[in-house]
């Protein structure tokens, strides 16, 4: 079983540790104690809470695609140069970043503060764990 303090599981859900610690008390999570005696929450019984609480922001585009992986976010930045540019967007706590031509931010309007949509589909995702955590 996988566990996660409590410190951990507030980071990963975006709330503060007392807000963790009184699902807890409600019995919203379970807690048990780690390793090291500290008060922390199943990492299973956490996932399901996080899937089950996700508020993803409505996607503007409302067109039909097959990538699952669609990111709403804010335009936080442009690089631009004549042929080329970087689009950096904040998406919740994530920041995703796109290298297209500088013509397709002018066609898509893009600019400070718009509002856009990442689709990401891959043939390959890199999924990495931290470091002492053996894979069977």
């Amino acid at each position: 079983m996988s566990t996660i303090r409590i410190s951990e599981a507030a980071r990963f859900l975006g709330v503060s540790d007392d807000t963790v610690r009184r699902w807890t008390e409600n019995g919203s999570l379970t807690s048990v104690k780690d390793a090291s005696g500290r008060l922390a929450v199943d990492g299973f019984e956490l996932a399901k809470l996080a899937r089950d609480q996700a508020q993803l922001p409505v996607d503007p585009t409302r067109v039909g695609s097959s990538a699952r992986n669609r990111f709403v976010g804010l335009v936080t930045g442009i690089t631009a140069d004549k042929v080329m540019a970087q689009v950096e967007l904040q998406c919740g706590p994530f920041r995703v970043v796109s290298l297209m031509s500088s013509e397709a931010v002018r066609e898509l309007g893009l600019e400070l503060g718009s509002v856009a949509t990442a689709v990401v589909k891959a043939t390959t995702v890199i999924i990495e764990t931290p470091q002492g955590k053996s894979i069977i």
